[in-house]
């Protein structure tokens, strides 16, 4: 049993992350209410106090196509510099592991699909998700050059678009998936016709259940892995046409999808080569997306009210 120190572990995926660990490690759970990660002594104290074996750093400031296009600015600013501070921290600690949670946004705008990890420098990332894409990227960089002057031993994941219990629920800052779930379950309660959704539908998402990334956390810590990048994903992708009409249809929705083509559509396409988790890790998500998302629903519905009030 390893003492891990995970950081966002009161957010989304923290508290799937938590799930999962409990019981086979100690785990320390930390929110940015008690630390604050952007202060580069507050990371020094943290693990002084804490002493972890492992760091699961999952903490960052994110959001959906709306929140990124509000606080570009923070969300590089924020990312950037509680992930140099914990890195730099735990190199100067001499922690035995360090797990990096990145993001599907590094990837360049126009990448070819499946997305190779080998292909994460050959571009720009899409224009809206850039910064905050930018700042995770630059933190993987980050661990395979500390690999190489000190011998730091991190491992970099890149999962696809997580969703699952415990998610944000918020029309103005959600992912894809909780707000389409939000939409569709007010125009149900409005009896609306319609429901209208930002630009054409026709992008792909690859879609990633919340504790299928926790499992191949669990996979990380215990096996070694170079500090290359490694997607963690299903290898599928869904047209967001095609995910608005299977929620609207698991939750009862009769009405139509519109599709407000001035808004932005994003990234055209994702899609993530998952050979090298399977090869190094080991891992194979176990969660089809219709599976996930019955329980995601479940799971909002039974907390709306707590969700809605937040």
């Amino acid at each position: 049993m390893k003492r891990v120190l995970l950081t966002g572990g009161t957010g989304f995926v923290g508290q799937n992350i938590v799930e999962r660990l409990s019981g086979v490690h100690e785990v320390v759970s930390i929110g940015s209410s008690e630390w604050d990660l952007r202060e580069q002594s507050q990371c020094e104290q943290l693990l002084e106090s804490i002493k972890p074996d492992v760091i699961v750093h999952a903490a960052g400031a994110v959001g959906g196509i709306g929140a990124n296009k509000i606080n570009p600015g923070k969300f590089l600013y924020e990312n950037l510099v509680m992930g140099t501070n914990l890195i730099h921290a735990s190199m100067a600690n001499d922690i035995s592991k360090f797990i990096l949670l990145g993001t599907v946004c590094s990837y360049p705008k126009f990448c070819d699909v499946p997305f190779k990890e080998d292909d994460l420098w050959k571009g720009y990332p899409e224009e809206t998700n850039a910064p905050y894409g930018i700042a995770k990227k630059t933190l993987m960089k980050m661990i395979e050059t500390y690999h190489k002057q000190y011998g730091f031993n991190g491992i970099n994941l890149i999962p696809a678009n997580m969703y699952g219990p415990y998610d944000h629920f918020n029309l103005t800052s959600s992912h894809v998936i909780p707000a389409l779930i939000m939409k569709v379950d007010q125009a149900i309660s409005n009896k609306q016709g319609t429901i209208t959704l930002w630009g054409t539908g026709t992008p792909s998402r690859e879609f990633l259940f919340a504790s299928d990334c926790a499992d191949a956390i669990a996979l990380a810590i215990e096996k070694e892995a170079p500090p290359a990048p490694i997607n963690i994903g299903t290898g599928q992708e869904t047209k967001i046409s095609e995910l608005a009409s299977m929620i609207g249809e698991m939750m009862g929705f009769e009405g139509e999808f519109i599709y407000d083509t001035s808004k932005p559509d994003g990234q055209p396409r994702r899609s993530l080569d998952v050979s090298r988790s399977k090869e190094v890790l080991g891992f194979e998500a176990q969660t089809s997306l219709r599976s996930g998302l019955k329980v995601t629903i479940d799971w909002y519905l039974q907390n709306k009210n707590g969700e809605e009030n937040e």
